[in-house]
């Protein structure tokens, strides 16, 4: 999964021509490390229909300041350069995926 950064998410998630999951987290944040192998395993489900990113949080606050990240894990979905839904706290694969599909399927 790639990681991404304020340097590179204009072109990574705003331009992209695919719809993008971003995973906004930190390297001490326990729900993150729970919610990173569901991010994981839908990547790899939903390989070449959507991009999935994670961003640092600690790293790159600019960028989850820009969307209000109050809360971390934050799942935050972007199509044709915008942000379309988000998800803060863990959620299981299963729904995680549904979600997934209710996003492509509005693109």
């Amino acid at each position: 999964m790639q990681e991404v950064n304020a340097a590179n998410f204009e072109t990574e998630v705003i331009k992209s021509n695919l719809p993008v999951l971003v995973d906004f987290w930190a390297p001490w944040c326990g729900p993150c490390k729970m919610v990173a192998p569901v991010v994981e395993a839908v990547s790899n489900d939903f390989k070449g229909k959507l991009k999935v990113v994670k961003l640092n949080t600690d790293d790159s606050p600019q960028v989850a300041a820009k969307f209000q990240i109050m809360g971390i894990p934050t799942l935050m979905f972007f199509s044709g350069g915008k942000m379309v839904d988000r998800i803060t706290g863990y959620l299981a694969k299963e729904a995680l995926s549904q979600k997934v599909n209710e996003v492509l399927s509005k693109k």
